[in-house]
């Protein structure tokens, strides 16, 4: 049995917490504030360096899901720079291996061309760039570290997409604009494959790409959920030759690696949540 510290209990760290614990492993979650998630909890904040002093001494691995509070770059700098930066620095030269969740944002591609690893990143945008910063100090810091470059995260209760198709918000057919996500379960049990890994002493890839096996149009993706919820197609919006396409990601390392995609498409992830009935956020 393993202790591992997950920094940031949150969307994807609290069902990390879940599956480690599920594999036997002994957990203490990090988080701002107090809560009863079912886990050994140390409240801490990042930002503030005082707060770390109390970090376990006799940690196997630590996986770092933090989320800013806000979305914009101050927050993010003080979250995903300072923090880390502040957390890796309580860790002392005695890191054990350090697994850091970053976002595909670092790639600023927007004319539909595929991404992965090797691509080199091009921030398009402040949290982007931010994010950039934040993965290379990580790297930065020596061996057994490794950067996870996770694509758009939905699942339960993230309805956002659900309640567009239902309001009937216009989508951009042509060009067409293509989307890139992950389930939330994915994104969990990536984290615990590569936690595997690192605790059977197998090298920790630097750079991680994950993102699902369908990056397709947002119109497709769309009519899809239009006919599966019982609601007209959404109408396209007015054609715009110079209209952004984002970006395809592509994730061939991360099966490589062994894992397997509980939900590889969009139409399994969303499938489920229509089948549950999810609420509208």
């Amino acid at each position: 049995m393993a202790h591992i510290l997950v920094a940031g209990t949150g969307y994807v760290g609290l069902p990390l917490v879940a599956r480690l614990r599920a594999d036997g492993h002994r957990v203490t979650g990090l988080r701002r504030t107090p809560d009863d998630d079912g886990t050994d909890r140390l409240t801490a904040d990042v930002t503030c360096p005082a707060s770390l002093a109390g970090l376990p001494t006799d940690l196997d691995l630590v996986v770092s899901a933090l989320s800013p509070s806000s979305r914009d770059a101050a927050s993010y700098r003080q979250i995903f720079v300072d923090g880390t930066g502040n957390l890796l620095a309580a860790l002392g030269d005695g890191r054990p291996p350090f697994i850091f969740v970053s976002s595909t944002r670092v790639y600023g591609a927007d004319d539909g061309r595929r991404v992965d690893e090797f691509t080199p990143p091009d921030p398009a945008c402040p949290l982007g760039e931010v994010l950039l910063g934040a993965e290379q100090q990580v790297l930065a810091a020596g061996p057994g570290t490794g950067v996870v470059r996770f694509s758009g995260i939905y699942g339960p209760g993230r309805t956002w997409l659900l309640d567009r198709v239902r309001r009937g918000d216009p989508v951009q057919v042509d060009p067409p604009a293509y989307t890139n996500r992950i389930h939330r379960d994915d994104c969990a049990g990536l984290l615990a494959h590569l936690a595997s890994m690192a605790l059977a002493r197998d090298a920790l890839p630097q750079m991680v790409l994950a993102s699902d096996d369908d990056p397709a149009p947002m119109a497709e993706v769309t009519s899809w959920l239009a006919e599966r919820l019982g609601v007209p197609r959404p109408p396209a919006a007015p054609h715009d030759p110079a209209a952004p396409r984002n970006k395809r990601c592509r994730s061939a390392l991360l099966k490589d690696l062994g894992y397997r995609f509980q939900y590889p498409s969009y139409r399994d992830g969303y499938a489920r949540m229509i089948s549950r009935k999810e609420p509208r956020s």
